[in-house]
């Protein structure tokens, strides 16, 4: 039967006022209670999203009958692509492309860089890099095509300019060398200096008209970023209505500081990948997390840690760490304890599902056809995911179903395996809905 308007209306209220609603009786007025702030409604949602997103801000917000300011609720988005289109850590490394910011390695050694980095890419970068410049020294990529192409194919690709694997030997679920690589090719600035770069770099990818290019050691990228306005109030909503808001991303932190205030959110708000410091500048090495200690690396093959970065199951840990304080190897587990967990989580990659699978609240997915996520989304374990088109240039549909029941996800090894909900359940394949 097609519930009464009435009904339909009632079941937008708190429980309270839902059972008056269905009772035909006026709900009971609370002067003392918090005025729940609802998302702006000229911000375009998919389908029925913008009601569950207010209806989960009124259940657990300001307006709840249990809320407790001393206890906010913890809503975790991811950044790149899930908040703005495009991604910022792109955007910052080709500026630094352009303007002759990356370092020559000390002596000339580009395996200081990553514990990763194959043979292959070590030589092909000695080749177009080697002589361009003294070590510690910037390096010439914006005259030098050589060099500049040869940098980008191996962050952009994972590949040198010949086609060999630039890096080897990771764990799937914790590290993309490729990502951790931009943070330490930031090696021998000061954060005052990368924040510089990325905050001349914003200026730019903001102000470029959308679609636009530019051109890095002969090859086109992106020179253009935008912000997502829906995302952006609802960041705001979330915030007026009590919640935690905090933004981990598998980008530098100093960059995403930069970057998250253009939505309101604090510098200590944001988890980013970190390098080690010493005498105020960044080295190539990366903090651990859980089990994985500071990095070190002797640029000779001995290195320790640099093997997890916020990335799969590393944003967990970086959650667990910095959010909720455990320091132990337990950080990389999902906490038992549902208190300290999120109770809202956006993001729009793979490498954002471990801390949507621990989520215990709504978990809203941007749609970029991304296998793992888009097969927990759908597949929809517990009735709290929920999907949405990108805000901008959204993909257009998968026209076959994603084959989540058995080789549409990774492991930690990069072998294709069936896809798992957070329950521990094979997904059955899915079709793309939500685009």
């Amino acid at each position: 039967m097609r519930p009464s308007v009435r009904s339909r209306l009632c079941t937008a209220l708190p429980l309270v006022s839902f059972l008056h609603c269905e009772s035909g009786q006026s709900p009971p007025l609370d002067l003392g209670k918090p005025t729940c702030v609802a998302l702006d409604a000229a911000q375009s949602w998919s389908g029925t999203n913008r009601d569950k997103l207010d209806q989960m801000m009124r259940s657990y917000g300001v307006c709840s009958d249990a809320y407790a300011a001393s206890k906010k609720p913890l809503a975790v988005f991811d950044w790149d692509n899930t908040v703005v289109k495009n991604d910022v850590g792109d955007a910052t490394f080709f500026y630094m492309l352009a303007h002759d910011q990356i370092r020559q390695p000390p002596s000339k050694n580009w395996r200081f860089t990553s514990r990763f980095i194959t043979g292959d890419a070590v030589s092909a970068l000695d080749t177009a890099c080697g002589s361009a410049a003294a070590a510690g020294a910037p390096l010439p990529t914006s005259t030098n095509m050589a060099c500049a192409k040869e940098i980008l194919s191996i962050y952009v690709d994972g590949k040198t300019t010949g086609g060999k694997a630039a890096f080897s030997g990771w764990d799937y679920r914790r590290m993309e060398p490729a990502y951790a690589w931009l943070s330490q090719l930031l090696a021998g600035y000061s954060k005052a200096q990368v924040q510089g770069f990325a905050s001349t770099a914003k200026t730019e990818n903001l102000a470029s008209p959308i679609d636009s290019k530019q051109t890095i050691g002969g090859v086109q990228v992106t020179s253009w970023v935008r912000v997502y306005d829906p995302m952006k109030n609802l960041i705001s909503a979330l915030s007026q209505n009590g919640f935690d808001v905090w933004v981990v991303s598998a980008s530098p932190q100093p960059i995403v500081e930069v970057w998250a205030a253009e939505v309101g959110i604090a510098a200590d708000h944001v988890i980013g990948i970190r390098n080690v410091e010493s005498a105020g500048v960044y080295g190539y090495d990366l903090l651990g997390c859980g089990d994985v200690p500071n990095g070190t690396n002797d640029g000779s093959g001995n290195a320790t840690g640099n093997s997890l970065i916020t990335y799969i199951d590393g944003k967990r840990c970086w959650i667990n760490k910095v959010i909720y304080g455990d320091s132990t190897a337990a950080a990389l587990q999902r906490n038992p304890d549902v208190s300290k967990r999120p109770v809202f989580a956006a993001g729009d990659s793979d490498t954002d599902i471990t801390f949507l699978q621990d989520t215990t609240g709504l978990k809203l997915v941007i749609n970029r056809n991304k296998k793992e996520l888009m097969c927990n989304a759908y597949g929809n374990a517990g009735g709290r995911w929920i999907v949405n088109p990108m805000f901008i240039q959204p993909r257009p549909q998968q026209t076959t179903p994603y084959t989540c029941s058995s080789n549409a996800c990774k492991d930690a090894a990069g072998a294709s395996v069936p896809c798992r909900d957070e329950n521990g359940a094979v997904i059955a394949d899915q079709a793309d809905t939500v685009f």
